[in-house]
């Protein structure tokens, strides 16, 4: 018997099995290696059609933002001109009386003006008006000029003209007249 028959004792594969075996041991890795390119390439179009749709999600939020401070500038003062119309009701309404007389007038101006200070304060308008002996604050005061008087120097002595504020931000300062050093 050779060593290449079966029965050999030696060599108990014959060719045609070793050859497949070797196949079998050539295919498996190349299989696997097949797989894990199959299953990487699925991992990949996953990861890919993620992040697209994540891009189109942070794009449309970027619009709905956008467009919602677009209408928030064009209806700011929405709230605001809504606190003023029963201001402009009560003026139209004052001048609608023919003959109203000094005192009617003024009844109608002083209620019209606290129509108008309420608006204001209810949208956070405050007045700056400061009382004589204050302070002199360049942040919410502007000085008119400086007068002698029997205060401290550098404060308020009288306000030529109210200063208004928003939301801690000056509107417009007091136009004031401060005591002058002495």
């Amino acid at each position: 018997m050779s060593e290449d028959t079966p029965n050999n004792p030696i060599n108990p594969l014959n060719d045609e099995a070793m050859a497949a075996a070797a196949a079998m041991s050539l295919q498996d890795p190349l299989a696997d290696a097949l797989a894990e390119l199959a299953n990487l390439k699925a991992q990949n179009a996953d990861m890919a059609d993620k992040y697209l749709r994540g891009q189109a999600d942070v794009q449309n939020a970027r619009r709905r933002a956008d467009d919602e401070i677009a209408k928030a500038r064009k209806f700011a003062v929405e709230g605001f001109a809504d606190s003023l119309l029963p201001v402009l009701d009560s003026l139209e309404a004052g001048l609608a009386i023919p003959n109203a007389t000094i005192e009617q007038i003024r009844e109608g101006s002083e209620a019209t003006l606290r129509q108008l200070k309420s608006a204001m304060e209810r949208n956070k308008v405050l007045e700056i008006n400061p009382p004589a002996g204050t302070k002199f604050d360049p942040h919410h005061h502007q000085a008119i000029s400086a007068v002698p008087a029997e205060q401290e120097a550098n404060t308020v002595v009288t306000v030529l003209q109210k200063g208004y504020s928003i939301a801690d931000r000056v509107l417009r300062p007091a136009l004031v007249t401060v005591a002058a050093p002495k």
